[in-house]
């Protein structure tokens, strides 16, 4: 070990270390993780239940080992050959759900609501159900934290449609509860501001500047910006040129595309890249100034070259808003409707839903801290079982079984067949075509279009946010790292839960990477093929070289340190991440986001008594997407 690895701790024993690629099973996991002494959470009463509670894992999480070796070897090398298991599993079930995701849990909810006595098989390749609404759980002293490793928020909730009201209502979900559950005071009565981090190896100096380009405005209810543009811009270690054109973009108010009449101007920028939009009409034309913006359309997951202006000023909220002559955006609603775990109590509430005794107490508020026990998930005495660690390989109509469907998957490396009177795919639309051959072509290749988004969620267990309040910040833009994104966790206190009060207390720090080639001239759908790849085959090694590097360098003027402070890190890794939703410089657009020439339309065709749900399948990656498609696909079957 160098200098500064061993500066930066990376040889401290607080996760394992991922030498497990091509390790198939939990339990080779668990082997590997109680080797290394992996942290367990307090709500493990004993190693028994450390075995069965993935929540309370560290290091590489996501798309874990054990999780995408069989699909890979199917897909891939077009394996069809697994060992068959010892003992006959051929069992009958009324309703077989592939993924354990939002989309595949609502589809039993809705199932089990107009059957109740119908005996459901629900089959996930990961050893957690929920897919990317994912809870991360750490050990700091006598502190229990929560994280959220994939699905945020539920964003917006009172446009949500009536169907996707109903199910959250019947699951106690109260959306005028976080106006006080979330403290949107938190980050101002702490004066902790947006910041911009220019790393040395990128930008030749390591950089603070304490300013909002505008991509947390109406993310994180963060103190404004003391700095005025120009000032901030003073302070980025970029040339003079360079710094004339960024202050002109961020401090802009004159109509720069007034030639283009006010009713056509966001069809204009919807068919043009931001980084077309700053060259063509903004007379942008400094390198630097890209550098800097390119990777900010955060979670897009392209560059600023791959995603369209409307995109980039709208949603991801980058300069020059009134330089395209737009109008003043209305309010929206506030980014607050957040569990201390994401979306994950949605998903295990539905679980808890489908199996009550799996958590005593019936309440959001105590599933908050429960802990599930997950030796009932597959408990054959409950007519629903959630089979983890259970890789689908194929999934055939029968049509001389009277109308069945009979699944095969792969458990421990060895093949398990079922068969069900009704099948629900809720699993990424890209693998059904391996997994159901069966399908007409044209289907097939819709449902392969389906490239979904790579994203890296990070979260580090921290002693305190002292470096944080000492510098004062609470999110930063890191353009040129490794990570884009690092802020402290959303500051939500529910039920039992509390969020850190105290600079002095743990804390969660969340970081994240959007994976893709700036200036590749690729298509996005091949960008994330590429981004794929590279979180396939990056180790756990690597990215917490890059995560304890980042923190320590943006942070030890406040008095970080990376070696002391960071207790324990999660990485949640999720090579197929967001659904694709259709990129206008790259895809055909209609004016009906159901047009039957879409991809995501053809793909969902239900197919004999096979049907598909999944957010893929609205060609949108939000939670309401994901339980209005359970909803029509059990309408289709019922």
């Amino acid at each position: 070990m160098n200098k500064r690895d061993k500066f930066l701790g990376l040889g401290n024993k607080i996760t394992r270390r991922d030498f497990m690629q091509g390790v198939a099973g939990f339990s080779a996991s668990l082997a590997v993780s109680k080797a290394f002494g992996e942290k367990k959470s307090n709500w493990l009463a004993d190693e028994k239940d450390y075995k069965i509670y993935p929540p309370g894992l560290t290091g590489l999480r996501g798309n874990h080992a054990g999780s995408f070796e069989a699909m890979h070897s199917l897909a891939r090398h077009g394996n069809k050959s697994w060992p068959q298991a010892k003992t006959d599993s051929y069992k009958h079930y009324d309703l077989i759900v592939v993924g354990a995701g939002i989309s595949g849990l609502s589809a039993a909810y809705y199932f089990k609501k107009d059957r109740p006595n119908a005996e459901v098989l629900i089959l996930d390749n990961h050893d957690d159900f929920g897919g990317h609404a994912k809870r991360n759980e750490f050990q700091v002293d006598k502190n229990s934290l929560i994280g959220y490793g994939g699905a945020q928020t539920m964003q917006e909730p009172s446009g949500y449609s009536q169907i996707v009201k109903d199910l959250l209502t019947d699951l106690g979900v109260d959306f005028d509860v976080f106006y006080g559950a979330y403290d949107q005071n938190f980050f101002k009565d702490n004066n902790l501001r947006a910041g911009i981090f220019f790393d040395e190896k990128s930008w030749g100096s390591k950089t603070l500047v304490q300013y909002d380009l505008g991509c947390f405005d109406d993310f994180i209810p963060l103190k404004k910006n003391k700095l005025s543009a120009k000032e901030a811009v003073d302070e980025m270690p970029i040339s003079e040129p360079a710094k004339e054109q960024l202050i002109f973009l961020l401090t802009c108010k004159e109509d720069q595309i007034a030639h283009i009449p006010a009713g056509r101007k966001r069809d204009y920028l919807y068919q043009i890249s931001y980084q077309e939009f700053l060259k063509k009409d903004l007379k942008i034309t400094e390198d630097e100034v890209f550098s800097v913006l390119q990777d900010l359309t955060i979670d897009s997951g392209v560059g600023i070259d791959s995603v369209s202006a409307l995109g980039a000023l709208d949603y991801a909220g980058l300069p020059g808003w009134y330089a395209a002559g737009l109008p003043e955006a209305e309010q929206s609603e506030p980014y607050i409707h957040h569990f201390p775990d994401g979306n994950s109590t949605i998903a295990r509430k539905l679980v808890c839903r489908l199996i009550p005794d799996l958590v005593s107490g019936n309440s959001l508020e105590n599933l908050i801290t429960a802990k599930l026990d997950y030796g009932l998930l597959d408990d054959p005495r409950n007519d629903v079982s959630v089979r983890l660690n259970s890789t689908v390989i194929n999934v055939q109509n029968n049509k001389s079984a009277g109308g069945t469907v009979t699944v095969s998957y792969v458990r421990d490396n060895q093949l398990e067949k079922v068969s069900a009177s009704k099948c629900i795919l809720a699993c990424n639309s890209n693998v059904i075509p391996f997994i159901c051959p069966e399908l007409p072509d044209k289907q097939k290749e819709a449902l392969a279009f389906q490239v979904k988004v790579p994203i890296l969620y990070t979260n580090v267990a921290v002693k305190n946010w002292e470096a944080w309040k000492n510098l004062g910040i609470g999110a930063m833009v890191c353009p040129g790292s490794y990570h884009i994104v690092s802020m402290l966790d959303f500051p939500v206190t529910y039920g039992n839960y509390e969020f850190s009060r105290n600079e002095r207390e743990p804390i969660v720090i969340h970081m994240e990477r959007f994976p893709h080639s700036y200036g590749s001239n690729l298509s996005a759908r091949e960008q994330y093929k590429l981004g794929r790849y590279e979180l396939l085959t990056t180790p756990f090694e690597t990215i917490e070289r890059n995560v304890r590097e980042q923190l320590e360098s943006s942070l030890s003027e406040g008095g970080f340190n990376a070696a002391k402070d960071i207790l324990g890190i999660t990485v949640n890794r999720w090579s197929h991440g967001y659904s694709y939703w259709y990129n206008p410089l790259f895809d055909p657009i209609y004016d009906d986001y159901n047009d039957s020439r879409y991809p995501h339309i053809i793909g969902r065709k239900k197919y004999g008594n096979i049907t598909i749900a999944n957010a893929d399948s609205a060609a949108n990656a939000m939670l309401e997407s994901a339980i209005e498609e359970a909803y029509r696909a059990v309408s289709e079957l019922i």
